[in-house]
């Protein structure tokens, strides 16, 4: 579940609520965006694919977490972790061939 967007990292670009299926984020007027529904979060990752400055945090929780300390988040590289684990980014390798889904979907056929 969307549980954070960094005022420190976000340039307001407002491309997470433009990806976001659910509609989960509210445009604000020179400030990043809000999480103005966050129980219509999917949990699907999206919003953090597309940042382009690694500024939100999407917990793999599908329920909200009780705290956020997003200092704890930056410690951790939490933050944007999603698309750095998949390769996706500036100056990251993309993981796409090590993927294996496509065999397991020929076998199926």
């Amino acid at each position: 579940m969307i549980e954070l967007v960094s005022a420190s990292r976000c340039i307001q670009c407002n491309i997470c609520v433009n990806v976001c299926p659910t509609n989960v984020f509210d445009k604000v007027p020179d400030a990043p965006p809000t999480i103005a529904r966050q129980s219509d979060c999917q949990t699907c990752f999206m919003c953090e694919l597309y940042c382009p400055v690694d500024a939100l945090y999407v917990a793999p929780q599908v329920d909200p977490l009780d705290s956020v300390d997003e200092k704890l988040l930056k410690e951790a590289e939490l933050l944007g972790s999603y698309r750095r684990n998949v390769g996706w980014g500036r100056d990251r390798t993309s993981l796409a061939k090590e993927d294996s889904t496509h065999q397991i979907l020929k076998q199926l056929k």
